[in-house]
């Protein structure tokens, strides 16, 4: 090999990426291997060049790399007796002028390179593409890491029973896993059943069984306080969360999930202490960032969810960075400063679903832009087929443009996929507004079934009980009627009345 491999193996465990891309260049076009008589070295060079893509973040490069290596590694099993006799030949003087081991056809692992091509898809957010190459893969030679990719994509597709399922083996292998705990926790499993899955026994890996001696108990409480948060028991979580602190101060991760729960129940200043205390404990950490700017942005204070998001950003831009300044920006009439960030955010992920509705919200945010609005809106389901927040947002622009019908057919063809309450409630408001009353019923109940909390679902359901009754939904109260009477006109405002 004109390249070594373990040159390139050097550049990419220390961290020198765009180095190896520039070396790997050179690898992938050596006329010394030849893809007829020793595919498998041209696979191996493929792989790692892929890997200084990946790591470069050139995650669509790094896909097609892969793909054309794992093509190469297909042809190997058809070679002749001839073309294996000069393999093992070259092999056998690889082996002797390097200290890594012999190349050999099965050196490439071609579950390995499948999950790499998910990892890629799911960087760009590209969740259909990523779950059907994970689901390439034999359940049986899917590691941790693995399963715990699969059952966030199968999560973020709403497939709830796969996913619970992928999230329940992690957990068997490893109950410290902390995401598995709070997405089983959400997805409505009891802490009961979640420590069940602990091992018990020592497993075919050697492992030990879970430990559930007092060094370990802070692991059941922090259970069982996702659990409570889970099922809306905010107080119960609280405790076990402030009882989880006092055994562990300053833990970050607590601070944040404590914040979290006071900005549910209301407690929004005691809820910025915590962020703050987080961020000063480590002013680097993103997810406080991005929560404090949420809480400000639901406090109605943009100016200062902007200076959040902004944080969250110089450290690490992502899609949650730029869609709160977007929200921001549209609460404070910014539409230019909108556009641009939503711009960015399409340029950073081309190939983003999420990022091409929010350019699109934006254009929507004016009765001018709306025309834009439906165009981004529909590529990006042409994009991604099952992303309901699109659909939601597109339905909305039917709806202001009259367009009811349209809006209704749209949203019913997730229905089946989806158990989602904003579904439900946009739903219902649509047939709440065509006076087909009881279809909007219905799925208001439905909604509120989903998620009790669901402010949409209880407004919606009032004004509906309301029309049901013969009452003008929009009509004064009478206590504001006779408030409007009793008050006094000013001489000064008598002509603008």
């Amino acid at each position: 090999m004109d390249v070594p491999k373990e040159q390139l193996t050097t550049l990419l465990d220390h961290g020198l990426y765009s180095s190896a891309q520039m070396l790997g260049c050179f690898a992938v076009s050596s006329t010394s291997i030849s893809p007829e008589t020793s595919p498998h070295l041209k696979a191996e060079s493929l792989v790692l060049y892929g890997d200084s893509l990946f790591r470069e973040k050139e995650y669509s490069r790094a896909i097609q790399i892969y793909k054309q290596a794992l093509q190469y590694h297909k042809i190997t099993p058809k070679q002749n007796a001839a073309a294996s006799l000069t393999i093992r030949s070259s092999l056998s003087a690889a082996n002797r002028s390097s200290s890594t081991g012999p190349l050999n056809p099965s050196a490439l692992n071609e579950n390995e390179v499948k999950f790499k091509i998910a990892t890629c898809h799911n960087s760009l957010n590209e969740n259909r593409a990523a779950l059907a190459e994970m689901e390439g893969i034999p359940s049986k030679s899917r590691n941790l890491e693995m399963n715990l990719m699969m059952a966030k994509l199968y999560r973020n597709s709403r497939h709830t029973r796969a996913a619970i399922g992928c999230f329940k083996e992690c957990l068997r292998n490893c109950p410290y896993i902390l995401d598995a705990i709070i997405a089983l926790a959400e997805l409505g499993v009891s802490a009961k059943d979640i420590i069940s899955l602990f091992p018990q026994t020592p497993n075919r890996s050697g492992r030990p069984p879970f430990d559930y001696s007092d060094s370990s108990r802070w692991l059941l409480r922090y259970v069982e306080a996702q659990c409570c948060v889970a099922s809306n028991d905010y107080k119960g979580g609280l405790e076990l969360f402030s009882e989880l602190l006092q055994r562990f101060p300053n833990n970050i991760h607590i601070l944040l999930e404590m914040a979290k729960v006071k900005a549910v129940i209301g407690k929004n200043d005691e809820a910025i202490l915590d962020f703050e205390k987080s961020l000063r404990i480590d002013e680097r950490h993103v997810a406080g960032y991005i929560m404090k700017g949420n809480l400000f942005l639901s406090m109605n204070r943009p100016e200062a969810a902007v200076i959040a998001y902004r944080g969250a950003q110089e450290l690490r831009p992502d899609l949650r960075s730029y869609q709160g300044l977007v929200r921001s920006y549209l609460a404070l009439s910014k539409i230019k400063e909108a556009l641009y960030v939503a711009r960015e955010a399409m340029k950073a992920m081309p190939q983003s679903a999420k990022a091409l509705k929010l350019v699109g919200d934006v254009h929507a945010s004016s009765s001018s832009g709306r025309e834009k609005a439906k165009k981004f809106y529909e590529s990006a389901l042409r994009l991604e087929p099952g992303f309901l927040g699109a659909a939601l947002a597109l339905a909305e622009l039917h709806v202001q443009e009259g367009r009811n019908g349209d809006a209704v057919s749209l949203l019913q063809g997730f229905l089946k996929d989806w158990a989602d309450d904003s579904l439900h409630a946009k739903l219902a408001q649509v047939f709440a507004a065509t006076s087909m009353l009881q279809e909007a019923l219905s799925h208001y109940q439905a909604a509120l079934r989903i998620n009790p909390l669901s402010d949409d679902a209880r407004k919606g359901l009032e004004r509906l009980e309301k029309q049901m009754k013969g009452v003008d939904p929009d009509a004064p109260e009478e206590d504001e009627d006779n408030e409007a009477d009793d008050t006094e006109v000013d001489p000064d405002d008598a002509d603008i009345l």
